[in-house]
């Protein structure tokens, strides 16, 4: 099958709108620089172009935020959270504009948009009130006239890598938390998606942040390995592939910075003979096809014990019988393109690789066209039946929308597939037994859990993160883990002499 290539009349880029790095609290564009072609995934129209830095751009980012930092860290706790209230105040005001630049560069509906915009808001609303996170403590008479202070204290330039299927919320779970802790921010995110990017960084100047603060750089492996080594970057948190996570965290580390990498992952449902059926099927669909599977979160498989899997298939090629795939900004639309039309040519492989394994193919998404917009990054649902662990549909990501249910015996067998699996972000338990639903919350070795809930993403207040092939890191991200990671702990011994009470001299080591 011929994949849709963009159209052929495509503008020369003197006629298209560049969007371009963010530093120092403008736009910087330097004329004839390198730059990427942005598409509507929808129709398969170049729109944009997308600004495509290295080392010099990321240079100068960290130069700014250097700069910056002294000021910012200096700024008093309740400054730093009235520029935060006013940045939460324009992100609400202009939710809806953010989610049509997400729904127009990525392709998914725009209500699941606009609850992205929202989620992300979550964790800003929660940085809002750090200042009483970042209070330290005061321990009275350690020792016979002496205290000690514990400090929590900003490491200084940070920075963000970040994914193309959540522009706005999995950036706005990471530079919160680290520019309210006192550091300054550089972003790197993916050029796929740069609208809602752009918009975020006019935001923050309008918000009144200070020039400098918060920096973006577009570009590629130049870019992020730039980031990766610079010696004036102190953190760097990542979210994206898992190949590329454990370079950016290896390397990272090397080079003596602070590093968590958030990777990929193959999310599980467990669906036991008791659980609501109708119920299941609604959130299997939900979670395997929502944003065209384009989610770290999918349940990609129904882990279906005993004779659960044969009521519930009936119920899901109903569901997927009555899904409306189209352009995000039409009413009515379940699901949207795939973000490019290579990452659609690479799922029809992993589609075609099931079939040769030996899946059995219940739905075949490949032959989708849409017909209005014949050029568009369009893939029906697939599912298939009968995978197995030795399949490599069943081991690896595909970040598509294709839903595999894998028949088992027992409970047992399903847990110990879960647990054994090389990824661990999320996973569901399907049941009406709530004796069933507390083992599997006590069992089960991934972190993030759902009890009849398909997609267990905590709220923005709390930690998110994964283990195993899933996550490179010692914390997780956002809530307490997140202020721990964008901060550095200080203990100051202070002692105040009183007069006539000073005590001889002692080459003793100190103690009460």
């Amino acid at each position: 099958m011929s994949i849709a290539s963009p159209t052929s009349a495509e503008p020369a880029p003197a006629e298209l709108p560049l969007l371009s790095h963010w530093i120092n609290g403008r736009v910087v564009a330097e004329p004839g620089a390198p730059t990427q072609p942005v598409y509507n995934p929808a129709t398969g129209e170049l729109i944009a172009h997308v600004a495509r830095g290295g080392a010099a751009e990321v240079d100068a980012a960290v130069r700014a935020a250097q700069a910056a930092f002294p000021a910012w860290r200096d700024t008093p706790l309740i400054a730093r959270s009235a520029i935060f209230f006013a940045y939460r105040e324009l992100v609400w005001r202009h939710r809806e504009e953010l989610a049509a630049l997400i729904t127009r560069d990525h392709g998914k509906t725009y209500p699941d948009a606009l609850a992205e915009v929202l989620r992300g808001l979550e964790t800003i609303e929660f940085a809002c009130g750090l200042p009483v996170h970042l209070a330290g403590v005061n321990t009275p008479n350690v020792s016979t006239a002496v205290d000690v202070l514990t400090l929590r204290q900003p490491l200084g330039v940070t920075a963000g890598i970040t994914p193309f299927n959540f522009p706005a919320m999995v950036p706005m779970w990471i530079y919160p938390i680290a520019l309210m802790a006192g550091n300054t921010f550089i972003w790197k995110p993916s050029s796929h998606t740069p609208g809602a990017t752009q918009r975020q960084a006019e935001l923050w100047r309008e918000a009144g942040l200070p020039d400098g603060v918060f920096n973006v750089v577009y570009g590629g492996r130049e870019a992020v390995g730039a980031l990766v080594e610079h010696p004036g970057v102190a953190a760097i948190q990542f979210v994206g592939s898992t190949p590329v996570g454990r370079a950016v965290y290896e390397t990272g580390i090397a080079h003596g910075k602070r590093v968590a990498a958030y990777t990929s992952a193959k999310n599980a449902m467990v669906v036991l003979p008791d659980a609501d059926m109708e119920l299941t099927a609604d959130a299997a669909v939900a979670a395997g096809y929502g944003s065209a599977g384009e989610r770290c979160m999918a349940q990609t498989l129904v882990l279906a014990v005993g004779d659960a899997a044969d009521r519930l298939v009936p119920l899901l090629l109903e569901r997927i019988g009555r899904l409306r795939i189209g352009p995000g900004m039409e009413e009515g639309v379940d699901m949207g393109p795939l973000y490019s039309a290579e990452h659609r040519a690479n799922v029809i492989r992993w589609i075609e690789r099931g079939v040769a394994e030996g899946a059995t193919l219940l739905v075949d998404g490949r032959p989708f066209v849409h017909p209005a917009h014949p050029a568009g990054f369009y893939l029906g649902v697939t599912l298939f039946d009968h995978v197995t662990p030795q399949m490599a549909i069943y081991q690896e990501e595909i970040f598509g929308p294709v839903l595999g249910i894998v028949r088992v015996a027992t409970y047992q067998e399903a847990v110990a597939l879960i647990n054994t699996h090389q990824y661990a972000n999320g996973t569901a338990i399907f049941t009406t037994d709530g004796g069933a639903a507390r083992r599997f919350q006590l069992e089960v070795d991934v972190p993030m859990i759902g009890v009849n809930v398909p997609i267990p993403v905590p709220a923005g207040y709390l930690s998110f993160g994964g283990a195993k092939g899933s996550a490179f890191a010692d914390l997780q991200m956002r809530g307490e883990d997140g202020i721990r990671f964008f901060t550095k702990q200080k203990e100051v011994t202070v002692r105040w002499p009183e007069p006539g009470r000073r005590a001889a001299l002692s080459l003793v080591f100190p103690g009460n």
